[in-house]
Formats: structure tokens, sequence, C-alpha cells
């Protein structure tokens, strides 16, 4: 049997490091929000835990001047820190000993097909599409498999040599869609959320997600819409994006523009791909 493979890695690795809690139980910095430090080319996450600390996680390139080669001991990594991170570094106590003690992991996509053999076998979950943790949906995504392959088996019952093809025909496309967003939303975190046409459409889709109830954004598509497949959910998120990044192009105030009518031409644009949405 043909068996196609592709382990592709990115040029990133990452590490765990944290933000303490605050001397009374609380959190050093907003809890509410996603905590980002774009440096185009590498950056730095938080996010809050109930215990008031922050798991942070530092995406570098594992060579280079910016990567976690330039850091083999604690004054260079404090050095790194005060060059790219200061606002964190003042709050990071323990970075030093975090920063040796915790391991530098890879980043990496899995994709393959077929994902069964012979009707006697199949691939799941990640073992059929590992994927890099940008979206937060590779355990979703397994759990996705599950409900398919339940799907499957009212539809075929024990038939293995219909019910396996039938499996990962309807499965593949969308795990190779969300591999594709999770690489895409790094990216995208990593080199655009500070770019000001970006910031615009941000703060735009969040206003046409507030004041329309059947306008998504494309990660809340991706993230809410269970009832939108993965694939579906990438063709028309990144459709709209385009839209939204073409309008954002030009500098206006927010409270100048007439939504509606941009949600109009949002529609007309991406009719197609909107049908059943």
């Amino acid at each position: 049997m043909r068996f196609d493979y592709r382990q592709d890695w990115l040029s990133h690795g990452y590490k765990e490091l944290s933000f303490p809690p605050a001397a009374d139980g609380g959190w050093l910095v907003e809890k509410n929000v996603l905590h980002i430090w774009p440096r185009g080319g590498f950056m730095m996450i938080a996010l809050p835990n109930p215990d008031g600390s922050f798991t942070v996680t530092l995406f570098l390139p594992l060579e280079g001047e910016t990567g976690f080669a330039a850091m083999h001991d604690g004054p260079s990594v404090r050095r790194y820190f005060e060059t790219w991170f200061p606002d964190a570094l003042a709050i990071m106590p323990d970075l030093v000993t975090e920063y040796f003690q915790n391991p530098t992991s890879s980043l990496g996509t899995i994709k393959c097909f077929p994902w069964s053999a012979y009707g006697k076998n199949v691939l799941i979950g990640d073992a059929a599409h590992a994927v890099v943790p940008f979206y937060g949906q590779g355990m979703n995504c397994s759990f996705e498999d599950c409900l398919v392959f339940d799907y499957c088996l009212d539809q075929y019952g024990a038939d293995w040599d219909r019910l396996l093809p039938a499996f990962q025909e309807l499965r593949k496309p969308n795990a190779d869609a969300i591999a594709d967003l999770a690489v895409e939303n790094f990216y995208e975190m990593r080199d655009h959320v500070a770019d000001p046409v970006f910031m615009r459409k941000r703060q735009l889709e969040t206003k046409l997600e507030a004041t329309f109830p059947d306008y998504f954004s494309k990660y809340s598509l991706v993230t809410f819409r269970e009832d939108v497949p993965y694939a579906r959910a990438k063709e028309l998120g990144n459709a709209q994006d385009r839209v939204l990044m073409e309008l954002c192009a030009v500098d206006r105030p927010l409270d100048e523009l007439d939504l509606g009518a941009i949600l109009a031409t949002l529609k007309e644009r991406t009719a197609q791909l909107r049908q059943g949405v």
C-alpha cells in the first residue's frame, strides 16, 4: 500500500516560563486577555491561571542572534529579556532558574494519507494530524474525529471496508485545514498583531460581531461554530479577512464607518462561501 507522510517543523521552538501570583493572590497583569509580545520574527505570550500566576511561552528561532542559541547562561538570558521583554522581566523573579530547568521543545505538523489500511486499522487524532498549538484546536480536532467515527458507525455498522474509507474522506480535508490555520495564526500573532492595519481590522471585526449576531470572524467560525467544518471556516474566514484588510487599509476612525454597509459588502463578496453559515 502506498502511504504519503509529511512532517513539517517550524524553525521556531518554545519554552514555558511563568509570572508568579501577586502577593494578595491576584494577577500581576490583566487576567482577561491574551498577552502577546510580537517582535517580528519571534514572540512571547502569557495566559492566566486560576491561582493568579501566568503561563508564559517563549517562541523563538532555535538558532541565530534572537533565538534560543543566544542564551547560554544567566547573564545572557537577562540581557535578552532586558532588550526584548523588559516589562515582563520586571515580574519574572525566577526567570533564569525556569529558563534552564524547562525544556526547549519543537513545533511541528504531521499530515498523512491514507489513515486506514486493509480494512483492519485506522489512525485517529494526533497520529493522523498533529498540529501546532496556535488555534488551541488540537484536542478538539481529535474529539471531532471520534464524533465523525461514531457517525460512520451509525451509517455502516461493522462494514469496515466502507466505514474506514468514509471516515478518512470526511476528516482529512478538515484536519489539513486546521493544521494550516494553526500555522497561519502563528505568523499572524508573531508578525501582524502590532501592524496598524491589522489592529484596525481586529477592532472592526469585534464591532461587527458585537453588532450583528449573524457575523462570525474566522476565529469565531473555527472556535465557536461546531456546525462549520474547519475546511469551510478556513475558506470563508480567509475571504472575509481579505475584504476587511482592504477596507482597513484606509485609516479612518471606526466610529465613522457604516457597519451595515461593511457587512453587506462582506456578504456580497463571500456569498458563495456563506451558504448555510
